[in-house]
């Protein structure tokens, strides 16, 4: 069973750059799509963007080139950069799987990140 599990800061100030890991257990990050999706105090589920198990991106019309994802085959992670932060990215941070892109079948138990001075 596909275990995905969440780590970052959980604090950062404006304008810098967030950094989450997504570290995969009991299965490989070379099969399926693999993404991130946020959800902000109050509010639904915003897709951060995906990455397959080729290589291929796919990003986020909101976020547009301020997310960045990528994997590291090696360590078996998914990562998401966020750059340029402001308190509206507060919010959880879920790493997700699926075996069709935008169909999310196995979700992290997500990592809250705090924007703050």
């Amino acid at each position: 069973q596909v275990q995905l599990q969440e780590s970052g800061p959980g604090l950062v100030k404006p304008s810098q750059t967030l950094t989450l890991t997504c570290t995969v257990s009991g299965g490989s990050i070379t099969d399926g799509f693999w993404g991130w999706i946020r959800q902000p105090p109050g509010r639904g589920l915003e897709s951060m963007g995906a990455i397959a198990y080729g290589g291929n991106t796919y990003g986020s019309p909101v976020l547009k080139s301020r997310a960045t994802i990528s994997k590291n085959t090696t360590k078996n992670e998914i990562t998401l950069q966020l750059i340029s932060v402001t308190p509206e990215d507060a919010a959880v941070y879920f790493c997700t799987r699926g075996d069709v892109l935008e169909v999310q079948s196995q979700w992290g138990q997500g990592t809250r990140v705090t924007v703050s001075s």
